[in-house]
Parts: C-alpha cells; structure tokens; sequence
C-alpha cells in the first residue's frame, strides 16, 4: 500500500446520526458461538438524518424529479471536481444515457473490460453499439491499456473507451486518456463501484467525456437504486438530461416538445434525499473501508493468497475486499464454517456469458479475465463491521491455511 492520502474534506465528514459499528470496542473472541450474528458481506445503513430528510420529503408530497434532485446533481458533481451531474435510476440507465448522448450508432465498437458486472456490456449493446472485450490487467483486474492498445491499432470501427474502476479502483486513466487522444475516441469512466477512489490525487468521475455511477444498496453510497453520470462538457449533460426524461427539449409550451427519443430514467426526490446525506458521510464511509482493509492486508500477508493491489498514486476504496486464491471453494467453506459471508465477483466473465454467444467480440481467448474469474473471493470489508467482526474473518482465514 502506497501514497495512501487521506479524504479529509471538511464539507463532507460524518453526520452526527451514523449507527456504524465501525469504532465500537469490543473483545475479539477466538471462536463465534451459535449466538453471534455472522459476519455479512454488506451491510446498508442509514443514519438518522438520511430518515429525517426521506420523511421531509415525503411530507412535502414532491415525490418525484424536482430541487432536490437538482441539489443532488450539483452536489455530487462537485465532490468529484466535474461540472455537471445528472441523476438517473440506477447505474446501468447512467451508462446506457452517456452511451446515447455521445451518439454511440449501428456497428461503432466500444472497447469495454470482460471482467466486470454484465451492466457495463450492455449498456453498449442498449446504445446499439458493439462491445468489444481488451483483456485485463492481472494485478488490478482493471482493463490492461496495452490491450486497449492494440484493439484500436488494428480495428476502425473504435469510437470508444468504456473502462471499468473495478472493486473500488481505477482503471488506468492516464494511459487510457492516452490512447483516446492519440485516435479521438470518447471516454465514459464506469465508476459505479468507486465513489470517492483518486487517480493522482484527483477523484474519478472528472476524467474524459463523462462517468457514470451506481447507488445501490451495497455500493460506497446508497440511494437504494439510482444512479448518476458526470461530466465536464455541457453538451454531454445537455443530451444525458434530455435522454432520461423522454426525449424532453426546454422549449415548447408545457415542456411538452420531445425533441428525440428517450426514456424515463429519472431519480426520484426520495432517493435524491437520501443520497445527499449520504454522500455527506461518503469520506468517511471510505476511510472505514480503507481502515478495515489494512487491518486485513496486514493480518493476511504470508499467506498463500493474493491480496488487493493499490497502485502508487491510486486511492482504493475498497467497494470489495477481493482476494485471489488456488483454493476458492475451500477457503469459502472455511469462512462460511465460521460465520463469514463472502461472495464470488464475478465468477462467469462477460464474453462468457449466454446473452452474449451471439456476439462476434464475445469469441476471444482473453486469459486474464478467465483466470481471475476462476480465483476471487471477496470479503466482507463495508464500513459496519466491528473490530470483533475483523477479527472473526482474520481468524477463519488463518485457520482455514493453518489446516490445510
């Protein structure tokens, strides 16, 4: 772990109604009984003031998109240093709404990571593009930019880059921009799992054309479902406002003038409501992410696994705590053995998957993907576990190689 910079924003710490277990002081037993409650792989909370803003709204009777989506929108925006956000539903309409404002058409091909959750593929494919897969790095399991690379030298149908900040850490911005500047492609950050993670000491969604995050519940940030994209050009912002809300112009009597097909894929005020509190405790939320990892890579380093990799000059924030191991099913029997919840993300990569058989990019050999799918484990790394709980995942791990 290297470079490892605070994220002290004073306009974003704590609100005073979190219900985190982070910091309680508990003994660490070596063993749990039948009366410990497990150690689960999420856990959603909600502080007291995200509950009291929720039943504001609801006592206001404006339910749906209006200011405090708007607040939402510029506030998020501004966290991650863009100068436009727009809300949507989830992560995947976010995507799908940048993909369509940059005009990705019929047969452009969009270069996008394998390893990932299926969303970012298919928002490629809901656009009308092509996805086409460039094979990971085996150390970040983000998307390796030599791969990339070599993709767009030999293809000319690239119009795009769709990376992937996996787990809580970026892609490699800086090579990626790279290649995109050198054959003018567009970028789009899918940073649905890394609100907040650094690249050079700047936060993701500022980087190229536009980014797209997801709020669902066991994300860094909640809003129950929804999602956002960030942006630094207006006209980006512009198209992605209009595709999410039918196609709507801003002229016309009534607002009632849809200048080009759309959906509904607006955020509510509910969510937007409970997504500003929310991101007003995202430094901290992180921080008790990053904590319990370096609890872990401390606690595990020697054993027979591999541990998550933090880049010099890249902040992880540790959406999961993933590990890569020769014995996955074993370990995870251990773990489970003694209480644990872990989780397997993501055990059939994209190119691999029924949907896309049909797929002509789908049919490579794209060998680090496929050996990183067949060893990650996460383990339960959200901001709700107590020092007991950490205890109990470090002790499985230990037993579980002690045995064996």
């Amino acid at each position: 772990m290297t470079d490892a910079e605070p994220d002290t924003d004073m306009e974003h710490q704590l609100d005073t109604g979190t219900a985190s277990s982070q910091h309680e002081s508990e003994s660490s037993p070596t063993d749990r009984d039948d009366t410990t409650e497990p150690v689960s792989i999420a856990d959603p909370e909600l502080s007291a003031t995200a509950i009291d803003r929720v039943q504001s709204v609801l006592e206001s009777g404006a339910l749906a998109d209006g200011p405090e989506v708007r607040a939402f929108e510029r506030e998020f925006a501004a966290f991650c240093g863009a100068d436009h956000g727009v809300a949507t539903s989830n992560g995947t309409t976010a995507l799908h709404a940048a993909l369509e404002a940059l005009g990705v058409e019929d047969g452009d091909a969009v270069i996008t990571s394998p390893f990932s959750f299926v969303a970012s593929a298919n928002a490629i494919r809901l656009a009308g593009g092509t996805p086409v897969f460039a094979d990971v790095d085996p150390e970040t399991y983000t998307i390796d930019p030599d791969e990339v690379e070599r993709l767009v030298t030999k293809r000319d149908d690239v119009v795009g880059l769709l990376p992937v900040h996996l787990y809580g850490l970026a892609a490699d911005m800086p090579s990626l921009l790279d290649i995109a500047d050198d054959h003018d492609l567009f970028v789009v950050e899918d940073a649905c799992q890394a609100h907040g993670g650094r690249v050079a000491g700047e936060r993701v969604g500022q980087f190229g054309d536009a980014a797209c995050f997801s709020f669902y519940p066991t994300k860094n940030m909640t809003t129950g479902e929804g999602g956002m994209v960030t942006t630094t050009r207006e006209d980006v912002a512009d198209g992605v406002a209009r595709y999410v809300n039918h196609g709507r112009g801003e002229t016309g009597t009534g607002g009632y003038d849809h200048v080009e097909l759309g959906h509904n894929y607006r955020l509510t005020s509910l969510a937007a409501a409970m997504g500003r509190t929310q991101l007003e405790r995202l430094p901290s939320l992180n921080e008790a992410r990053r904590e319990n990892a370096a609890v872990y890579n401390e606690e595990l380093a020697g054993l027979p696994i591999e541990t998550p990799t933090e880049p010099r000059r890249y902040r992880h924030v540790y959406h999961q705590y993933t590990v890569r191991c020769d014995d996955r099913e074993a370990l995870a029997a251990t773990l489970d053995d003694h209480g644990v919840d872990t989780a397997i993300y993501y055990e059939t990569p994209i190119h691999r998957q029924p949907a896309y058989e049909s797929v002509s990019t789908a049919a490579t050999q794209l060998p680090a993907a496929e050996q990183a799918a067949a060893s990650v484990l996460s383990l339960p790394v959200h901001p709700g576990l107590s020092e007991r709980d950490r205890r109990t995942v470090v002790d499985a791990v230990n037993d579980h190689y002690n045995r064996t």
